[in-house]
């Protein structure tokens, strides 16, 4: 067997890593899109397995369920970007969501069955009081929250299991 010398085995070995680098570069110095996930324009990249969040703003979102393993840290998406007032750590926010587990892609929780819930920001988990600030109103937002800003070892109940990373769409209606 003929051996290939070093030098191309170098280069292709560059080459490949360049083309990875680049793959994930914008032109936009990586602001959000308007346009809402699944209508990105062309080229913008989603995390491979993420879910997929669809439908109108002002009306519940559809979650499509995520693929393979979890991300290890929080994961943030405005879907749509808000021009109202801006979430901080101190609001209390009046919002609509759906919350959906990632082991099994199954929505275990949503204010759009009734009125939206009114609460301040520093009385929830860490995954929201790191990921809600600096949205805005009239925004919606997906949250990939693992276990350690979630609801970790304990769970909540019998529809969160320990150590679950949770899915939130977050629609901000109101920042007080």
């Amino acid at each position: 067997m003929k051996r290939k010398p070093s030098y191309l085995i170098s280069l292709f070995s560059s080459l490949v890593i360049a083309s990875t680098l680049l793959v994930g570069c914008t032109t936009d110095g990586g602001a959000p899109s308007d346009a809402p996930m699944g209508q990105q324009e062309e080229g913008s990249a989603n995390v491979a397995g993420m879910p997929k969040v669809s439908g109108d703003l002002g009306q519940e979102p559809q979650i499509g369920a995520p693929e393979g393993n979890p991300p290890s840290e929080l994961v943030t998406e405005d879907v749509f970007v808000g021009t109202g007032a801006e979430a901080l750590p101190g609001s209390t926010l009046t919002v609509h969501y759906t919350l959906m587990t990632w082991s099994n892609g199954q929505i275990v929780e949503s204010s759009w069955i009734g009125d939206p819930a009114t609460f301040p920001l520093s009385g929830v988990i860490l995954g929201w009081q790191e990921g809600i600030p600096g949205m805005k109103e009239g925004g919606r937002r997906l949250l990939v929250i693992p276990p350690d800003l979630g609801y970790g070892e304990a769970g909540a109940g019998a529809s969160i299991a320990q150590n679950e990373t949770l899915i939130f769409v977050v629609d901000l209606i109101k920042v007080n």
